[in-house]
């Protein structure tokens, strides 16, 4: 019997010793916070090269205002000021056109229960002087203009992928689906953009994010809303294929590697939610991503992800951010990093409180280290902090 009972525990105790040999050897995070600037609400984050010196600085869409922070003074630069009545409440800043500096669009005219008038996009024409006010071009938009992404298309075209939070006339989440469009820059960005439709069946989309999970050049969208996580890839000029992920109405989603290489997705759940789950790619094609480990479900207020390397160990962690807005509470940060190698256990830790109420979260190298930094913008607490990632 003794016999027989080591026999059935041997594969078991194997696993949870090569689980605890693999665990011993993750580091542990470490965080220097540096406030930079005291703002309004920090609605959207950028880390990208602005003036061409190899630089990563800090681009933000604050509440009327959209500025600069020049990497490493962090000296505030204002581009554009008063672009609608009401808030600002997204950006996208990139190099789409491959001369060392990027590309800016921005979102306003915020409102967040409107659906069939408010509203606005704009993409920012560039002067010669880049810490100077840039030309806003406004752009078609449909109502309630929320996030955008510059993303890859064919022959190494950048499309503008904007998403609005609501469908037209939809109300808290039920009614025409909202419109997600990738727009098409003309040679003269003064001149009429064209754009394709990507998705119009989904509602309370919250966040999406660019990836690229096939082979070819061109990337995807992952995008999370009411109906759960969708993937959309683009088949051609104007279609796009949409493959569901999970089922689940989820705000936030960003993507990742485990420790033994396979896919996940990360989500906060629902949107300014309280859970913030793992999801792992499925083994067999067209089947719901499979939940692979709930993070936290004591959120306040969920609003923001960044997954990145931060630990240096050739797989991904994850930063999660609230703000306990409409939930009251303590606002702040967790770092979770997966404890084994198929993501089964996750050690959380946290890293911010009180002291910065999230609205969003990106990270990057900002100091040449070669380690990941965190920035974070906040609203209530009013300041942009930027989290030197301080690991031995």
């Amino acid at each position: 019997m003794r016999r027989l009972l080591q026999a059935i525990l041997a594969p078991f105790l194997s696993l949870l010793f090569c689980i605890s040999a693999f665990a011993a050897d993750i580091p542990e995070g470490k965080w220097k916070p540096v406030e930079i600037d005291t703002i309004q609400i920090g609605y959207g984050l950028q880390l990208v090269d602005v003036n061409g010196d190899k630089q990563t600085d800090i681009v933000l869409a604050d509440q009327k205002t959209i500025q600069w922070y020049e990497n490493p003074s962090w000296k505030k630069h204002i581009i554009a000021r008063d672009l609608t009545q009401r808030d600002n409440v997204c950006v996208t800043a990139r190099d789409i056109d491959g001369d060392g500096k990027c590309e800016i669009a921005v979102g306003g005219q915020w409102n967040f229960r409107e659906s069939t008038k408010d509203g606005a996009v704009f993409y920012l024409d560039a002067p010669q002087d880049r810490t100077q006010a840039w030309t806003p071009i406004k752009l078609y938009n449909d109502p309630s203009t929320h996030r955008m992404h510059w993303i890859k298309g064919k022959g190494s075209k950048y499309h503008l992928a904007v998403k609005p939070l609501r469908g037209r006339g939809s109300v808290d989440g039920n009614g025409p689906g909202l419109r997600l469009l990738a727009y098409n820059m003309p040679d003269d960005p003064a001149a009429e953009w064209s754009y394709d439709v990507v998705a119009n069946f989904m509602h309370l989309s919250h966040n999406f994010h660019p990836v690229n999970w096939d082979d070819d050049p061109e990337e995807e969208l992952i995008v999370a809303g009411k109906e759960g996580v969708w993937h959309f890839d683009n088949q051609g000029s104007d279609k796009w294929e949409s493959t569901q992920l999970t089922d689940n109405f989820a705000g936030e989603i960003r993507d990742g590697k485990l420790p033994n290489g396979k896919r996940f997705i990360v989500t906060i759940e629902p949107m300014h939610g309280s859970k913030s789950a793992v999801y792992t790619e499925p083994d067999e094609a067209g089947q719901l991503w499979e939940l692979n480990k709930v993070l936290d479900e004591q959120l306040k207020d969920g609003h923001a992800l960044a997954v990145a390397d931060y630990l240096g160990v050739g797989s991904d962690q994850i930063v999660v951010g609230w703000r306990a807005m409409n939930t009251p509470g303590v606002p702040g940060i967790k770092f979770f990093t997966p404890m084994a190698p198929d993501g089964s256990s996750w050690r959380g830790r946290q890293i911010s409180g009180e002291e910065v109420a999230i609205e969003d979260i990106k990270a990057a190298d900002l100091n040449n280290d070669g380690k990941v930094d965190i920035v974070a913008a906040a609203r209530q607490t009013k300041n942009l902090v930027i989290f030197f990632n301080d690991r031995d």
